[in-house]
């Protein structure tokens, strides 16, 4: 039994806390923190039981944190809030030696470049401090590292080729909107792409190469190649990788209208002067756009997301494909939340039921590949997260005739 403060009472957080509050063997206590604590409260009140408590934090605060975390004494601090306040948060972790866990790595609120050198540059200090801190257990990234662990662990010797191939084919039924945070996803997309090739990074223009990829029960849809964040972890700690690619799936209507948004400078991060006040183009979006949350009910359809892999195994070229599909309709009825959130919320659930008991220790700074697999996979379709697998049979990613 263990205390866990999960901060962020967003569309993910809102799984997290609804899954944690389901396993009282593992999480005994809960508080939920955010910003605003009427969202804490909403999620609270609808779990009832008195299962989760609240509190309201500015995660950008160190202070307020740390008086926070000392206040309640958790085991575990799940960070499910922006991705700009990883950094204050691990702070508050490491001064008050509280595990860590989140699930999307540190981005500067000033550039839209996301990479581990700032979290990765805490290790000693965890390491010192005889805590552990797990970097990027959402899906992808989070599952689909562990995916490529439980790969490299059972089917290969060497893996040579990783393509991560993430489709949303479902339908909320609204002209515009984004499945997570809308500041988050739209400076992802706008920026330029990136792979790994041959020992080195190769850079691609925003959405440049793009091509149908087949997924599982759902189909040829047009895919993009992305720079994912997972891939600069993947290709350092599986060194035999000589091409990791991230692809992802995105409607024609919905690249007109994020064409048109750039054109007019709606996805600009730079201030604008407006009326005597500074403001964010893309903040100003946000505040305009359906809030993820809200895209839950009357969702249709699924999404799919895995990675193919090439490689060998006793001498042999090797084939793996493993996936996971997930209804919204069903992610909105287990927990009230449409499937991205749900894919996100449930594999940081079960990061820190590793963390918790034991199956994942140490002390430092660590992303989820580095661990044993398969606990974990034998847990994801336990908690809503069934996974498939294909070996040794053609990889969609390759076929180019489609």
């Amino acid at each position: 039994m263990s205390k866990v403060l999960i901060i962020g009472a967003g569309g993910v957080g809102n799984v997290v806390t609804r899954k944690c509050a389901a396993i009282p063997e593992v999480f005994s206590d809960i508080l939920l923190a955010s910003r605003t604590v009427e969202k804490c409260e909403a999620i609270a009140h609808d779990i009832g039981g008195d299962r989760v408590k609240t509190a309201q934090v500015d995660a950008d605060n160190v202070p307020e944190l740390v008086e926070l975390i000392e206040d309640f004494k958790p085991d575990l601090v799940i960070n499910v809030a922006l991705p700009y306040q990883d950094l204050t948060i691990m702070e508050a972790c490491l001064q008050t030696k509280t595990h860590y866990l989140d699930t999307a790595n540190y981005e500067p609120k000033d550039v839209a470049k996301f990479e581990y050198k700032w979290q990765w540059a805490y290790h000693e200090r965890f390491k010192e401090a005889g805590i552990l801190a797990v970097l990027g257990c959402g899906f992808d990234p989070g599952v689909t590292g562990v995916f490529t662990a439980y790969a490299a662990k059972h089917h290969f010797d060497e893996m040579h080729t990783l393509d991560i191939v993430d489709c949303n084919a479902g339908d909320h039924g609204k002209s515009f909107a984004t499945n997570f945070n809308p500041e988050i996803n739209i400076r992802e997309i706008t920026q330029n792409g990136r792979f790994w090739e041959n020992g080195t990074w190769v850079e691609t223009k925003p959405l440049e190469i793009h091509k149908p990829i087949e997924y599982p029960e759902i189909g040829p849809r047009e895919s993009y190649l992305l720079y994912h964040e997972e891939l600069e972890s993947l290709v350092k700690n599986f060194p035999s990788l000589k091409r990791a690619r991230f692809w992802m799936t995105f409607g024609e209507k919905y690249i007109n209208f994020l064409n048109v948004l750039q054109e007019v400078g709606m996805t600009s991060i730079k201030p604008i002067n407006f009326k005597g006040m500074d403001i964010v183009p893309l903040e100003f979006l946000k505040a305009v756009l359906p809030e993820p949350s809200s895209l839950g009910e009357g969702y249709k359809g699924q999404t799919s997301i895995g990675c193919q892999i090439k490689g060998v195994k006793d001498g042999k070229e090797t084939t793996y494909y493993v996936w996971n599909n997930c209804s919204h309709a069903e992610a909105y009825r287990d927990v009230k939340a449409q499937a991205v959130s749900f894919t996100t919320g449930v594999p940081a659930m079960i990061g820190a039921m590793m963390m918790l008991t034991g199956k994942w220790s140490g002390a430092g700074v660590f992303n989820v590949e580095e661990f044993d697999p398969d606990p974990f996979m034998e847990k994801l379709p336990v908690y809503g997260l069934k996974w498939h697998e294909k070996i040794n049979e053609p990889l969609p990613v390759e076929n180019e005739q489609q």
